[in-house]
């Protein structure tokens, strides 16, 4: 029941920071919007609909394909960006994973292109090929029969789309930044008539030495970005101000780009629950599964650092295979239990993906997992390695709590040892979370 409201309160209005900076006309500025817990609630209630927030700008075709899925009610990122996207604004969407962004950024696509017309007028750029598939899958239910999307993810498709994006072009492209450039430069097609250009995961690609020269040239070199909308999305955006300033400065954007940083004091969902237990190397396994069984997830992810060149040169197998071989000669539980990793070629990558969906699962994976998997029934997450940054921790834990249909009770569990204390603890100062240790002891008893 809801507690009695005093007469004549009214409960404070959420802060608004307009943050100005240099720039023609009026600049780029920084929205960042901070809403107190107990007001959070209100404005959920008072918001408007997905529908109301959209009309007359997004098809309606569109709009009903997104109710049925069960986008209904607008996230914080969604109610506060979509006004902007679809006016055209170019924006920079800075939210916690899993609060939106995906589906505020193709509304606005939909919104952009002519449904009537045969041209390539839409571009989502991401860093992997496993959220290109997810992304594709939500502008494909979308979109229904109402227009083409192609994805170009898989090197070895390229020759045979290329054939199919000259005889019939898509209306939305989702691609990673290699197969982009290499049908660009093949001349498959030109971006001149691209009328929104998407880069998702913005941070990663630009992080990644091997795919920042290629995106310069797609954000500058391929098309201008004062005939088009830009949108940058990520849930996480070092010095965000410094690159701010740079997208103004290397005209990857308008000179009047928002920057939408929906929630900047708390990166994290607040309904997640952090734990760690301090243990050996040799013990980590057994660790693992007791955590399982007592944990009993609806569905997992473990995360495992990536084996080093050292360790392949030595001829040792890589910790996620190691991983896998335990827990399915040692779980006794229900959930099936499966291996991603970046050396898995793509056939088997997109089967792994595509077999985790809509059932219970436990997969094991290297960090290819923690962008682009958006799996509402992970309920536990569990950091069988340390993760390198705190930019990696915050992705890992994003792949549970998901909105808008993850609510349960969601924790993310890390096995440290006592050296690595430290670095989990500075984890927990930057992201502005608890972290509540489990005592070893009492979870079972190891075998000497």
């Amino acid at each position: 029941m809801a507690a009695a409201v005093p007469s004549g309160y009214a409960p404070p209005l959420p802060t608004t920071i307009l943050n100005l900076t240099a720039g023609t006309h009026f600049g780029p500025f920084t929205l960042r919007l901070r809403l107190r817990p107990h007001r959070a609630a209100a404005v959920t209630a008072a918001a408007a609909t997905l529908r109301e927030v959209c009309a007359g700008r997004v098809p309606d075709h569109v709009l009903q394909r997104a109710e049925e899925v069960g986008y209904v009610v607008p996230t914080e990122v969604q109610e506060q960006s979509l006004p902007l996207l679809l006016s055209g604004q170019d924006c920079i969407l800075h939210a916690q994973t899993g609060s939106g962004k995906t589906l505020a950024y193709l509304l606005s696509v939909f919104s952009a292109i002519d449904f009537g017309r045969s041209s390539v007028q839409a571009l989502v750029v991401v860093p992997t090929r496993e959220l290109g598939i997810q992304v594709t899958k939500v502008a494909r239910i979308l979109a229904a029969k109402g227009c083409t999307v192609m994805a170009l993810l898989d090197g070895g498709m390229l020759k045979r789309q290329k054939s199919w994006v000259k005889a019939e072009p898509p209306a939305i492209i989702v691609a990673t930044v290699p197969s982009l450039c290499q049908m660009v430069e093949r001349r498959a097609f030109t971006l001149q008539s691209v009328r929104v250009l998407v880069i998702d995961e913005v941070d990663f690609i630009f992080g990644s030495s091997k795919q920042v020269s290629s995106l310069r040239k797609i954000l500058t070199s391929y098309s201008a970005a004062s005939s088009r909308q830009t949108i940058l999305a990520s849930a996480s955006i070092p010095q965000h101000n410094r690159f701010l300033h740079d997208c103004v400065q290397h005209k990857w954007t308008k000179s009047d780009v928002v920057h939408v940083h929906v929630n900047p004091v708390q990166p994290m969902p607040a309904h997640l629950c952090h734990k760690y237990v301090i243990c050996t190397k040799k013990e980590r396994l057994h660790v693992l599964l007791s955590l399982l069984e007592s944990d009993a997830p609806k569905s997992a992810i473990i995360f495992v650092a990536e084996q080093s060149e050292r360790s392949k040169k030595a001829g040792n197998p890589p910790s996620t295979a190691v991983v896998v071989e335990f827990l399915r000669s040692s779980y006794k539980g229900s959930l099936d239990v499966l291996l991603l990793e970046e050396d898995m070629n793509f056939n088997a990558r997109a089967a792994s993906f595509s077999e985790v969906k809509g059932r219970g699962f436990i997969l094991v994976s290297t960090d290819i997992a923690s962008r682009g998997f958006d799996l509402p029934q992970t309920s536990h997450i569990y950091n069988f390695d340390l993760p390198r940054t705190v930019t990696d921790y915050l992705h890992r834990a994003g792949r549970t709590g998901r909105e808008p249909f993850s609510r349960l009770e969601c924790s993310v569990t890390t096995l440290i040892t006592e050296d690595e204390h430290f670095v989990l603890q500075r984890f927990q100062n930057e992201l502005k979370f608890h972290c509540v240790e489990l005592p070893l002891e009492s979870m079972f008893t190891f075998n000497s």
